[in-house]
């Protein structure tokens, strides 16, 4: 013979352990690791160098970076100013015996700038890009004598801008900040390259 009310008495049983399941569930998420990427490392040491008829090479930077907002170059995998020293050190040589090449970092910064997003219920259903980032990079290479009087120089000036989506992990941030920097890079290298060759053709080796 069945006993009264037993069919309450087993459904909140069954809700406490189904409780207990999504409670178990819940926590092994939260002690899921986030899996880091590895970024390679921006070089230039494929590509040719140019050596100048100087006895020395010499890197200094005019920009600092003011580690603060809007500027986040600062927390870039590779900063803008890191790959600028690199780019000095994998492409240029001094192959001369009087006279210094100066490469001068000029500015590096990056900047961040929140976007609006939509609000309405349309927007509520659309992936919204919600950061922009716009990067700037411009160094002067000059030719100094023994006196440190400049004889000649070549600028180059680029920039670049990317947007992220508001549904962007770290780690999509991450890779869409060292592809800005590649790029970046990318059009500072080939328009430095055009000038050197331009403005600083007669101290070529």
């Amino acid at each position: 013979m069945n006993r009264p009310g037993g069919a309450c008495q087993y459904a909140p049983a069954m809700v406490r352990r189904y409780l207990v399941f999504l409670l178990v569930v819940f926590l092994a998420a939260c002690d899921t690791p986030v899996v880091t990427q590895t970024l390679p490392e921006l070089t230039y040491g494929h590509l040719s160098k140019f050596t100048l008829d100087v006895a020395d090479i010499a890197v200094a930077a005019k920009y600092l970076p003011p580690m603060k907002a809007p500027n986040v170059d600062h927390l870039f995998p590779t900063p803008p100013g890191k790959a600028l020293r690199r780019w000095a050190a994998d492409r240029l040589t001094a192959g001369g015996r009087r006279g210094t090449a100066r490469f001068v970092i000029i500015d590096a910064p990056v900047t961040e700038t929140p976007l609006k997003l939509d609000k309405s219920f349309t927007g509520a259903f659309t992936k919204q890009q919600s950061r922009r980032y716009e990067a700037t990079v411009e160094v002067s290479l000059e030719i100094l004598d023994d006196r440190g009087f400049r004889k000649g120089f070549a600028n180059a000036r680029v920039m670049r801008s990317r947007t992220l989506g508001e549904d962007a992990s770290i780690n999509d941030r991450e890779r869409m900040w060292f592809d800005l920097t590649e790029a970046l890079m990318r059009d500072f290298n080939a328009e430095l390259e055009k000038n050197i060759r331009q403005y600083l053709g007669g101290y070529l080796m």
